[in-house]
């Protein structure tokens, strides 16, 4: 399935760390945070990716990632203006040709971070819920977005689940909430993603909101909640407080393990996408930092 990352937005609760630069590309312990939702796009299988993001910023995220081939897969970029919402993340792919009419599509937020069990199996799960399918002589599949418990649901989109994890009811920032189960981002949509991006409608703050998509796909009975455990963690970088906990949250688990969390170059080896050759050249680039000998002892 192919996979698009949105980097764009202007970064202001970042200010001044954003004033140069992408928030996408400030560092969370070793690694620039595109590399997390890039490698959460790789675990679910994706070897087509696009990164949206601005104008301005588009050739320092070129420089970094290149056409993708240095992770055995194929990036593909796009320009978002200005941020106008999270559903014109779509638009955005049609009209630069990445996505086609009738093609299922995972859409996660350039910020997020993701450290979970069972997470690969997770995201295949969904990519497989939302491709295509005949059913009734007409093609069917269902969207999936992933929601976690949070103890202060009135600041999140918030969903309320049934028995068997299929969508009630989802409320923006409720003052009230139904329940205290957070929606993240990341989304995987079936065929038909297009024409629900078509038709959403401008909010009151005039963007095309995800919410929007999401209540389409609720009312047709066809939204599944991928409910994350007790003990998984989702990092929503966006503040100075969750910047710098994020780096000390990727630090603790990495020196502790000997694992590194969302290593790109690691789960395109891991996937078969990138061959020892490949991957001893990549660890060699980067031998004079632990980046490189992580990378290299991989293939001891």
């Amino acid at each position: 399935m192919k996979m698009i990352i949105l980097a764009g937005g202007s970064g202001t609760r970042l200010h001044p760390l954003t004033k140069g630069t992408s928030k996408q590309l400030l560092p969370i312990f070793n690694k620039p945070m595109i590399y997390y939702p890039l490698s959460t796009a790789m675990l679910a299988g994706s070897r087509e990716i696009l990164i949206i993001n601005t104008p301005y910023e588009q050739d320092c995220f070129k420089r970094l990632l290149g056409d993708g081939s240095q992770f055995g897969i194929s990036i593909t970029y796009a320009v978002q203006p200005k941020p106008e919402g999270l559903a014109q993340a779509f638009l955005i792919a049609e009209d630069c040709g990445f996505l086609q009419e009738n093609e299922p599509c995972g859409l996660i937020l350039g910020d997020n971070i993701f450290y979970c069990s069972n997470f690969r199996e997770k995201l295949k799960f969904a990519s497989r819920e939302a491709s295509w399918i005949v059913k009734n002589d007409k093609l069917d599949g269902r969207a999936t977005i992933f929601g976690i418990e949070v103890k202060d649901p009135w600041r999140y989109g918030i969903v309320e689940i049934d028995k068997d994890k299929q969508a009630i009811s989802i409320e923006e920032k409720p003052k009230e909430p139904k329940s205290n189960i957070c929606v993240t981002g990341l989304y995987f949509y079936p065929h038909d993603i297009l024409d629900k991006a078509k038709a959403v409608k401008p909010s009151a703050r005039g963007e095309l909101e995800i919410t929007s998509i999401n209540q389409m796909y609720l009312e047709e009975k066809r939204l599944s909640v991928e409910l994350l455990a007790r003990g998984d963690v989702w990092l929503d970088t966006g503040t100075f407080d969750s910047l710098s906990e994020a780096s000390s949250f990727v630090e603790a688990i990495e020196k502790r393990s000997g694992k590194m969390i969302c290593c790109p170059e690691e789960i395109g080896y891991l996937n078969g996408w990138l061959s020892e050759e490949q991957l001893n050249d990549i660890g060699i680039s980067m031998s004079k930092n632990e980046y490189g000998q992580y990378i290299l002892d991989l293939i001891k």
